[in-house]
């Protein structure tokens, strides 16, 4: 089992930065790649951003490209997600994730395994 706390959510103007961390413990191990994923009311939960574990491969929602960057430490089992220019679009429960990247035939996708409880990012005036 893999336990994922999230912090540094809360309320923020738009135009302004906020980030996101996720601490991870339990089986370690076993995580190849970590990402996060959002859920705004009504909406479908999306993958914001997604990394492996070596921090070579990245995954970014088209939406927050140029504006999002996530990153991680291995050593302390934590992964990041900086957020910039926020926009309230961006408004939503943000879960942190543990998992893999599949490589297939068709292209490479982040899978979760296992989520955090969230942590509520509100952009608003």
């Amino acid at each position: 089992q893999v336990q994922l706390v999230e912090s540094g959510g809360g309320l923020m103007q738009p135009g302004g930065s906020l980030r996101l961390s996720c601490a991870a413990s339990g089986t370690t191990f076993r995580i190849n790649a970590m990402g996060w994923y959002r859920e705004a009311p009504g909406k479908q939960r999306e993958l914001v951003a997604a990394i492996s574990n070596s921090g070579v491969t990245t995954n970014y929602l088209d939406s927050v490209k140029g504006r999002f960057t996530i990153s991680g430490d291995n050593a302390k089992n934590t992964v990041y997600l900086q957020m910039n220019s926020l926009k309230p679009e961006d408004t939503a429960v943000y879960y942190c994730s543990a998992g893999r990247f599949i490589y297939g035939n068709d292209g490479n996708y982040y899978m979760g395994d296992f989520w955090g409880q969230g942590t509520q990012v509100t952009i608003s005036s």
